[in-house]
């Protein structure tokens, strides 16, 4: 304890009283005491449960709260993101600079916009890379993303970019509410796989996903949506306090097209006014040093237009 005495008010000069220290969130009196420091633990440390909605639906198809077992695992998936704290806070800064550009994909192609939220849980809106293979923000595979139209390849690889995975994922999406009758099934689907998913519905009989016993996983699945999907929507519901500077803005971008090969990008974004990293930033997809595009295909290439860099909330 001495040398937290000691050591408390350094970090707080250091930060220019700017920086507040607390200990179990609201500070703690000086004491040497076992007894006294686990009662100030008692007295201030405070961790709640959640409130459950009455009526809740997923792209506007009714989940049944009046199951026990449906209930309970929508209460585990909003308390793990409740209390993941700086991933529901990331996700939150990143869904304000993705979203305004997968909303429109889904508006265009009759998706409902709950299934934004897959890609957000998914993936948190990076360029992961799963140790199955599967990439991009909407984890496709490669013969998945092949087979929905995406190029994927040694110089290309669309399942990093934004716009073209979200097509793919919307058609995706669309097939599979096609066969299985609703949006939770597709979802689901999404998750497992058609061949997975109906090995359960033709085993269970049952073509219902909050009846169906399905794997872990995809048991969570819908119930992760919907709970990212609350917070985001809700924040300060659930002790989330982000102001708008705090979001991340979407990129101030400009395109080109790209109707050739380009023999050197490090070369070709300093033609551009921009360098090599920033290119790589904004177009991912790209996935090597060169662009040989031997059959003339057009590629939009996203470069920063001005004001780039500069914070959404700055005043001009």
């Amino acid at each position: 304890m001495r040398l937290l005495r000691r050591t408390l008010p350094l970090l707080a000069a250091m930060s220019g009283g700017a920086l507040a220290i607390h200990l179990f969130a609201f500070g703690v009196e000086a004491t040497d005491t076992d007894l006294d420091y686990q009662r100030q633990f008692n007295e201030r440390y405070r961790i709640f449960s959640l409130t459950l909605p009455d009526k809740l639906s997923f792209c506007d198809e009714a989940v049944p709260l009046t199951k026990i077992d449906v209930r309970e695992r929508l209460d585990r998936e909003l308390l793990v993101n409740t209390y993941w704290q700086s991933n529901s806070v990331l996700a939150h800064k990143r869904a304000a600079r993705w979203f305004p550009v997968i909303e429109p994909i889904l508006a265009r192609e009759g998706v409902p916009d709950d299934l934004k939220y897959i890609a957000l849980i998914e993936s948190g809106l990076t360029n992961v890379v799963s140790p199955a293979g599967a990439t991009g923000f909407w984890q496709f595979m490669k013969e998945t993303g092949i087979h929905h139209g995406l190029e994927v390849n040694a110089e290309v690889d669309e399942r990093y970019n934004v716009v073209k995975s979200t097509e793919a994922a919307c058609k995706y999406l669309k097939e599979s509410k096609a066969k299985y009758g609703s949006w939770a099934l597709a979802a689901a689907s999404y998750n497992l796989g058609p061949a997975g998913l109906e090995k359960q519905i033709g085993r269970q009989k049952v073509n219902d996903y909050f009846s169906l016993l399905l794997p872990e996983e995809t048991s969570r699945y819908v119930f992760r949506v919907l709970a990212m999907k609350a917070i985001i929507t809700d924040p300060e519901r659930f002790g989330f306090h982000l102001r708008e500077k705090d979001l991340y803005a979407p990129y101030r971008t400009r395109s080109v097209s790209v109707t050739g090969p380009v023999e050197d990008l490090a070369d070709f974004a300093m033609r551009q006014g921009t360098d090599y990293k920033t290119l790589k930033l904004l177009n991912p997809w790209l996935r090597d040093i060169t662009l040989t595009n031997a059959k003339g295909k057009v590629y939009e290439v996203l470069l920063p237009a001005e004001g780039f860099d500069k914070p959404a909330d700055t005043d001009e």
